[in-house]
C-alpha cells in the first residue's frame, strides 16, 4: 500500500471531513438504509427473497457512493422508486434528502448538544491523533482545506464544534439546494493556483471520491480506512475501497504522527 515517500516538500493538504477527522456523522449508514428501503417498498409486500435481493442492491450501492454528495444518492433512491414501481408515491430527490437530515440529525445534534454542554469533549468526536497532525501542519505554514459532500453550513458548524475550524484555509462543503460536486470544485481550484503544482497537493480521505480524483489530477492520495466507532485502527471494508481506489498509502488512524509526516515529505520534529 505504500508508494515510496513524497518527492519533495508538501504544499497544501486537503481533507474529507466526515470519517477522515470526525465521527460526529458516524453511523450515517444505518440511517440511509432504511429510509431507502421504506422509500422503495412503501407499503407493497415483498418475498423473503425480494427482501434479501432488495438489502443487497442498497448496500452494494451505499458502499460504491459512499464520499459523493448526498443529494447524488437521494437521485439514485428516487429512481430505484420509479423502477421497482412497488410504491406509488415517487417524491423528489430533495424531499428524500430533506427527509434523511431529518433523521441524522436527531443523531448529530444529540452529540453537538453534549459537545457546548461539556457532556462531551471534541477528542471523543475526532480521529484519533487529528488534532495533533493539523497543529504540526498548521506549525510548518501548510495551508489546509476541506471539502465534503455533506451540507457546508454543517461542515463549518462541525468544524467549529470540534475546535479545529480554524486550522482550515478554506471549508467547501456541499451547496445547498444545488448538486455541485464541491471535492472536485476544490481540488480543481487548487491545481489551478499559478505556484501550487499537483504534486504539492496531498488529499487525504476515507473515500473512493476523493482518493480517485486526487490519482487522476496527479495528487498524493493517502487513505484513512478510520474505524469511526473506535476512532482508531483499521476498518477492513475500507482498506478494500481505497485499495481499489488506488490509494498511495493507508492508515487508520494518525497516531503515527512521524510516518504521516515522512510520507508528507515535511520534518516531525516541531511539537
Amino acid at each position: 500500500m505504500v508508494s515510496g515517500k513524497q518527492e519533495g516538500r508538501i504544499k497544501a493538504v486537503l481533507f474529507d471531513f466526515d470519517g477522515t477527522l470526525s465521527t460526529l456523522r458516524a453511523g450515517w449508514e444505518e440511517t440511509m438504509v432504511p429510509l431507502f428501503k421504506e422509500a422503495i417498498i412503501g407499503s407493497h409486500q415483498l418475498t423473503a427473497e425480494q427482501s434479501s435481493e432488495l438489502d443487497q442492491e442498497i448496500a452494494g450501492y451505499i458502499d460504491q457512493s459512499t464520499g459523493i454528495q448526498t443529494i447524488y444518492q437521494m437521485q439514485w433512491l428516487a429512481e430505484k422508486v420509479k423502477e421497482k414501481g412497488w410504491n406509488p408515491e415517487v417524491k423528489g430527490e430533495w424531499e428524500y434528502k430533506a427527509e434523511y437530515n431529518r433523521r441524522l440529525l436527531l443523531h448529530v445534534d444529540e452529540r453537538i448538544r453534549g459537545l457546548q454542554t461539556g457532556k462531551y469533549r471534541p477528542g471523543d468526536f475526532l480521529i484519533k491523533g487529528s488534532e495533533h497532525i493539523l497543529e504540526l501542519l498548521h506549525q510548518q505554514a501548510i495551508p489546509m482545506y476541506i471539502a465534503s459532500g455533506t451540507d457546508h453550513p454543517d461542515v463549518v458548524n462541525e468544524a467549529e464544534v470540534l475546535g479545529v475550524r480554524h486550522y482550515f484555509k478554506e471549508i467547501a462543503g456541499a451547496p445547498v439546494g444545488r448538486a455541485d460536486c464541491s471535492k472536485e470544485k476544490v481540488i480543481s481550484d487548487l491545481l489551478a493556483q499559478g505556484d501550487l503544482q499537483s504534486e504539492g497537493l496531498a488529499v487525504i480521505g476515507d473515500g473512493k471520491v476523493e482518493i480517485r480524483l486526487a490519482k487522476e489530477n496527479g495528487a498524493l492520495a493517502l487513505g484513512l480506512a478510520s474505524d469511526e466507532d473506535k476512532r482508531e485502527g483499521l476498518n477492513a471494508v475500507k482498506v478494500e475501497r481505497l485499495q481499489a481506489a488506488g490509494a498511495d498509502w493507508i492508515a487508520g488512524d494518525f497516531t503515527d504522527t512521524a510516518q504521516w509526516m515522512q510520507w508528507l515529505g515535511l520534518d516531525a520534529e516541531l511539537e
